[in-house]
């Protein structure tokens, strides 16, 4: 299960415009005196998953989510193997049966609905805060690297309703911020194991005590 990060979530989340912008105080007098605009784009989404927190964190839902991903598909197939019983047994199964069989399905049907439902909730709870963890933090690396790169406006390309219909790749500065991020939140690895205690030295053996020779 991939970490679908809806865009609607994604901008609801990050609580700003998709645009960035540097003001300068007061509008100078003279119009031609204005500082040149240096633009920018990024695709937060893809930023947002391409972070190896991002990563680190579809990896952990997709683990967490699995077991009850493999429920619903074994339910399914449950499901699927008794109407097909039902199918195959029409002239030849008792009305005992075909009843018993339909009662049946109709539990694992209705019981499939619910556990699929609550998946899909919880599912799509997680990978909001998922996105909710990375996305604010985003902003902050966002806003360092636009001010320490000179830029006068970021936009973002991944809104539903699209702000830049046409931007070079020279623009694009997606990558370049998740670097940044990456650097500024670096994944911890796991913990290393403890070293194995080293065994003991071995004692030296006591010597035998002597016999005494015969006078």
């Amino acid at each position: 299960m991939k970490m679908r990060l809806a865009i609607s979530v994604v901008a609801a989340v990050l609580a700003a415009p998709a645009l960035w912008a540097q003001t300068s105080g007061a509008r100078p007098a003279d119009p031609v005196a204005a500082p040149a605009t240096k633009v920018g784009v990024i695709n937060i989404q893809v930023a947002i998953t391409n972070t190896a927190e991002g990563k680190q964190a579809a990896a952990e839902l997709q683990s967490q989510f699995a077991p009850r991903q493999t429920e619903l598909q074994n339910m399914q197939r449950q499901i699927e193997d008794i109407q097909t019983r039902l199918r195959t047994g029409a002239t030849t199964l008792s009305d005992d049966e075909k009843a018993r069989l339909g009662r049946e399905g109709d539990q694992l049907a209705r019981s499939f609905q619910r556990k699929q439902q609550e998946f899909q909730d919880d599912s799509n709870e997680a990978q909001r805060e998922a996105v909710d963890r990375i996305g604010r933090k985003m902003i902050d690396v966002l806003d360092k690297y636009a001010k320490g790169n000179g830029y006068t406006v970021v936009l973002d390309t991944s809104s539903q309703t699209p702000l830049v219909l046409f931007a070079s790749n020279q623009l694009d500065v997606t990558q370049e911020v998740i670097r940044l991020y990456d650097q500024t939140y670096p994944v911890k690895s796991a913990a290393a194991k403890p070293a194995a205690a080293k065994p003991a030295a071995p004692k030296p053996a006591t010597p035998a005590p002597s016999t005494p020779k015969p006078q």
